[in-house]
């Protein structure tokens, strides 16, 4: 049997008329095939048909008489739809974040006998959280703010995920009815249950204590349930504070454990309740991350007995609590063996923790370490929810395919994932230069603790950055308080030191990293350069760019404390020059369809990092140069005559801090 772009997609039996989630798949296929082929003569039909499968279950056959998939729900029809596009037109579950290029041909023909029947999925909730939005949140696609979240739950969708939390606070009231619409279940935010509002966004003036304000709490999640009721919703229990931190922050009664765990249990138990009073069949779950993990641990939290319980990893791919602050206890995020309820998982591909994380690079901890992970994830029955904080798609494909592939029951090594992934996005030659280069990615990572998951992010040479120039500004005879999750010491200058020896690392692995791919791109076609160059190579460069900046920001601190001031303020101009060139190679990646996909990038923000260094020139040039400011000038610009003869302060209206810098470069003052 044929089937080219004239193929007609045939419903009558399987609907009367179509749900909408089905239809708006069949308006994607349609594409798909206008996409892939070219021919418009005879064809044969693809016949959609009602079968008896467990929900979710599909099968595609075919005969002389056309292609049937067959199916018992809409999530059933979806993914067979997506499965035959992928199988047959060869578009990938991530066709359109990875710039797939897609070469049309005139027809395929399939086998009258050919048959396929899926499995039943190991993992009954698959999903992504789209969390730290700034990116998708205001980039454009088609001229339209909503078309990139539809492309999100398209790949979703191809990757045979059925949840999603559709942004953060405000973009998940807006994008439910999208998501919904293309046939996912909802899910929530562990810092918004239910969904609802937040206590403080409603009610800006009154203090949110659930003590003082026990009815409006109940007001507020009541008008979320019934917003909600008629999606597919997997509804998330729980009670934190107003916004991403515990209530107890806000509220000093609650002084111990005891009084925590009390409360939370309490509400959870209320929150289940009015669910099941409005909709009696739905599911629940509920997050124990961060500080409820430690609550529930030493028996201080009792939750209902049907519910999942979502165990977090720590951001960095491990499956222990996360570090807050500088309290990092790393206790085990998993059930006690006896424990047979339902389990579920909150993984981090993507994680802003102001600290150490990644968010607009690729997790940087190996392949065969999140396989190790998913192993125990498995060997502990954790397969009830799975819900991946994804951010903004993009930076974060290769382990959002990885763990797509995962839950729908694949296996694989870290060998055979590297050789699949690249010849799914990159084709099917140079499959081992590829490979290479993913893996050194990996292998470049810099290690900042002692752990098999502290790999530094591009937060870490950003925000330890910052600090220390904060610090320093504020009070430089004392450490910075914030890096004491790193290490403790008693001077800052010692915290400069520490910081100063990983950054070289840092430059000297990712120099290597960026050289080496200098080598091996030669090699490989234009599709696969231009794809390496803006994912894993542009990460490297991130790095790169921001590793050396730190070291500049270390000599910078450093000799302003041996009081060599030109010296300390030139080397902040450096290091203001690299993270400014990281955030242009950011900005230089945005080609075609991707222009502005960065623009907004604001969490871990090079370009804050340089504005920062921007003061802390200032700062030193007034240490040095103040309060005149006109030695310096003179000690660039001027002649040696003019400079030893003092008739008049300064003969050129005075330079700008950046202005004195760029003078400097000119001069070539390396020796300073």
């Amino acid at each position: 049997m044929e089937i080219n772009r004239r193929s007609q997609i045939i419903y009558n039996d399987a609907y009367p008329t179509l749900p909408i989630s089905v239809q708006t798949t069949l308006n994607i296929i349609k594409k798909d095939l206008a996409k892939t082929l070219t021919g418009t003569g005879e064809s044969h039909s693809i016949y959609l048909v009602k079968k008896e499968l467990q929900p979710e279950m599909f099968t595609i056959t075919a005969s002389k008489n056309g292609l049937y998939i067959g199916a018992s729900s809409e999530l059933g029809f979806i993914y067979g739809l997506f499965t035959f596009s992928k199988h047959f037109l060869g578009i990938a579950e991530f066709w359109f974040w990875n710039n797939q290029p897609l070469i049309p041909k005139e027809k395929i023909e399939i086998s009258d006998n050919y048959t396929f029947t899926s499995k039943p999925y190991p993992v009954k909730f698959r999903g992504w959280f789209i969390n730290d939005e700034v990116l998708l949140h205001t980039w454009k696609f088609e001229q339209s703010h909503l078309r990139p979240w539809e492309m999100a739950f398209e790949a979703l969708l191809r990757c045979h995920g059925n949840m999603v939390i559709p942004g953060t606070g405000k973009n998940t009231e807006i994008l439910r009815q999208t998501a919904a619409r293309m046939g996912l279940y909802i899910s929530h935010h562990h810092a918004e249950p239910l969904g609802a509002k937040m206590f403080s966004n409603i009610y800006p003036d009154l203090t949110p204590s659930y003590d003082v304000h026990p009815e409006k709490f109940k007001k507020i999640w009541h008008d979320g349930i019934q917003a909600q009721k008629d999606y597919n919703v997997v509804w998330n229990l729980g009670f934190r504070g107003q916004g991403d931190c515990p209530f107890w922050a806000n509220d000093p009664k609650y002084d111990t454990p005891e009084k925590r765990g009390k409360l939370i249990g309490d509400l959870i138990q209320l929150q289940y309740d009015m669910v099941k009073s409005n909709c009696p069949t739905d599911i629940c779950c509920t997050n124990l991350y961060g500080e409820i993990l430690e609550l529930y641990r030493e028996n201080h939290l009792v939750l209902p007995n049907d519910i999942i319980k979502v165990w977090g990893d720590n951001g960095f791919g491990k499956m222990v609590s996360r570090r807050q602050n500088n309290h990092n206890p790393r206790i085990p995020a998993r059930p006690q063996d006896n424990d047979t309820s339902k389990q579920g998982i909150y993984y981090h591909v993507s994680f802003y923790d102001l600290q150490a994380a990644n968010h607009i690079t690729t997790l940087p901890n190996k392949p065969s370490f999140i396989l190790d992970e998913f192993k125990r994830i498995f060997d502990y029955k954790m397969q009830d929810y799975w819900l991946v904080n994804c951010s903004n798609i993009k930076p974060h494909v290769f382990y959002l395919h990885l763990i797509g592939e995962l839950w729908k029951g694949n296996t694989f090594t870290e060998d055979t994932y590297l050789n699949r992934y690249a010849q799914t996005y990159f084709g099917q030659t140079n499959t081992a230069q590829v490979s290479q280069c993913i893996l050194n990615y990996f292998k470049s990572a810099l290690a900042f603790g002692p752990f098999d998951d502290e790999h530094a992010g591009e937060q870490f040479p950003n925000y330890t950055s910052r600090l220390l120039i904060s610090q320093f500004l504020k009070e430089k005879t004392q450490p910075a308080p914030q890096l004491n999750w790193a290490l403790t010491t008693s001077t800052l200058i010692e915290q400069i030191h520490w910081y100063k020896t990983l950054c070289e690392r840092g430059v000297a692995t990712y120099t290597d990293f960026l050289q080496t791919w200098e080598r091996q791109c030669i090699d490989l076609n234009q599709h696969q350069r231009a794809l390496l160059d803006e994912t894993f190579v542009l990460h490297g460069k991130i790095y790169y760019h921001c590793f050396k900046g730190g070291l500049y920001v270390c000599h910078s601190l450093l000799q302003t404390y041996d009081n060599n001031l030109q010296n300390a303020f030139f080397h902040a101009g450096l290091a203001r020059k690299e993270y400014l060139a990281a955030n242009t190679a950011l900005r230089c990646s945005e080609k075609g369809k991707w222009v502005d996909f960065y623009k907004n990038e604001c969490l871990t923000d090079c370009k804050q990092t340089a504005w920062l260094l921007e003061t802390l020139m200032g700062y030193i040039r007034n240490l040095g140069d103040g309060p005149h400011f006109y030695q310096w000038q003179k000690d660039f610009l001027y002649s040696e005559e003019e400079k030893k003869v003092m008739l008049i302060t300064n003969y050129k209206n005075h330079l700008n801090n950046l202005e004195l810098f760029k003078h400097m470069e000119i001069s070539k003052s390396t020796s300073l």
